[in-house]
């Protein structure tokens, strides 16, 4: 096997995450404004928001991705299958805001919102332009395009983070100064968090009118039996991906409703939203990598080392994500100061979601099995138990342990869903993953973590400085047992 998938899955994974990474930074560099502007009850208002979209934006694309990878690869019909789900996720989203638009007075009561129906509005068609564009982007990761992948992203975060800028920063300080000026003319101090979502629908829009002219060279063909196909392929997505979803954001809904009368729900799902930021680099590690992974693994398929090389994937996927858990441990005390001290209340779930999500990752590198082979019901399945974890250990853990125990339902979710993804890949299309490697470094990552949770600091100086020399140690034992010293440093110190 030569080391050129790999090469190339990596690289592509760099571009891919560098728009997520510099992306996301940005983007969440706006969360210590919304930490210190916002008190923990209001930003519990973006936090649970933010969880309903999730669960529309796989309700709205309808697992069409992966059916757009799925059967773009038929050169003949690859123009076909483009123009028949755009022109599908066109209707449907259009049809979603105009019911939304129809109900929103029953919706707005039923979640609570009835003093500002118009937040359920902005997110309805933050939801629907996103739905719609995610396909043209699907096709650009399809063509390697990932540079342009990554500049319409980036565009699009500039311009969200520009907004916020302007209507929480600037326009609240001109005001101060200068009442009368022309800037305040579209700004309205009543709105307050409201711009949040304001922000993200201008830069949604934005984006959607940089597509604008991909759109006019289509040649647009609906084929009304490809359609039915690629959504009977798709389906099982569509549930593994809802219920996955729950697993993923249903814990910041529950809340809501689970936490005992005596307590502020929405100032502890601030603070649980704000505390599960900070697992933002695992969270982006994940991310970076699917993006990558799937045209990817379609791609080396057919391939005789297909599985050697799915097998090498995942260790070093493995490798990076423990990385990433000591990087943000061993560092907590620097790292937490990413959010308003009013929130660190919450500072003991990072390492849990930290490693949930790693778990996450792993599952999605092996979720290729059932890709495939059709066998996508599988998935489906999977992260149906997966929910059903996730509701009945929210439910039970939430009166008791408020976000400590859906911190905790979260991992137990994603462990169980990793294992039954295993075991039954190792039956369907068996893979020989390096188990007693991954344990190894799994067992040494987290003696490493213990140490230095163990071992009382001193002073600042002398607690960075042991959790360096520790983070190194963990980087030296790598090189060693992957036998890098030999293969890429000896041969240049000769």
């Amino acid at each position: 096997m030569t080391a050129n998938p790999i090469k190339r899955l990596a690289g592509q994974t760099a571009v891919y995450g560098l728009s997520s990474i510099i992306g996301r930074l940005l983007n969440y560099l706006l969360v210590p404004i919304y930490t210190r502007l916002f008190i923990p009850e209001v930003y519990g208002v973006v936090t649970e928001l933010y969880a309903y979209v999730s669960f529309l934006l796989i309700l709205l694309t309808y697992g069409t991705e992966t059916g757009y990878f799925r059967f773009a690869q038929d050169k003949e019909r690859f123009a076909t299958t483009y123009s028949t789900l755009l022109s599908s996720l066109a209707v449907s989203s259009l049809a979603f805001i105009g019911l939304i638009s129809i109900f929103i007075h029953p919706i707005a009561s039923a979640m609570q919102y009835t003093a500002h129906p118009e937040y359920i509005i902005w997110m309805a068609v933050i939801v629907a332009i996103d739905a719609f564009i995610s396909i043209p982007f699907a096709r650009l990761r399809l063509e390697g395009k990932a540079m342009k992948f990554a500049s319409l992203k980036l565009i699009n975060i500039a311009i969200n983070i520009a907004m916020n800028l302007y209507f929480l920063l600037l326009c609240p300080y001109i005001a101060s100064k200068n009442p009368e000026s022309v800037f305040l003319i579209i700004w309205s101090p009543g709105i307050g968090v409201g711009y949040v979502f304001i922000s993200n629908l201008i830069a949604n829009i934005a984006t959607l009118l940089m597509f604008i002219p991909s759109f006019i060279k289509v040649k647009y063909r609906f084929d009304g039996q490809l359609l039915k196909q690629l959504l009977l392929y798709s389906f099982p997505l569509l549930i593994a991906g809802f219920a996955g979803m729950i697993n993923e954001t249903l814990d910041r809904i529950l809340l809501k409703y689970c936490l005992p009368d005596q307590v502020n729900a929405m100032e502890q799902i601030g603070i649980y939203g704000a505390n599960y930021k900070l697992a933002i680099l695992m969270t982006l590690f994940v991310q970076m990598f699917r993006y990558a992974a799937d045209p990817f693994f379609f791609a080396e398929a057919k391939k005789s080392d297909a599985k050697a090389t799915y097998a090498l994937v995942m260790k070093y996927f493995v490798i990076g994500g423990l990385f990433l858990f000591l990087g943000v441990m061993l560092y907590l005390d620097f790292v937490k100061y990413f959010i308003d001290p009013e929130y660190h209340s919450g500072l003991m779930v990072v390492p849990v979601l930290l490693m949930a999500n790693l778990f996450l990752g792993m599952y999605y590198n092996m979720s290729i099995w059932y890709k495939l082979n059709d066998k996508t019901i599988y998935g489906a399945y999977i992260a149906i138990i997966g929910a059903f974890i996730t509701i009945a250990l929210n439910v039970a853990l939430i009166p008791f342990f408020g976000f400590i125990g859906s911190a905790w339902a979260t991992f137990i979710c994603y462990l169980t869903m990793f294992i039954i993804s295993y075991l039954l890949g190792q039956k369907h299309y068996p893979v020989k993953y390096p188990v007693k490697a991954i344990l190894l470094y799994f067992v040494v990552a987290l003696v490493i973590y213990f140490i230095s949770i163990v071992i009382p600091p001193t002073t600042v100086f002398l607690h960075y400085a042991f959790n360096t020399v520790l983070f190194v140690a963990f980087g030296i034992f790598v090189v060693i047992r992957e036998g890098l010293y030999k293969k890429y440093i000896l041969p240049k110190l000769r």
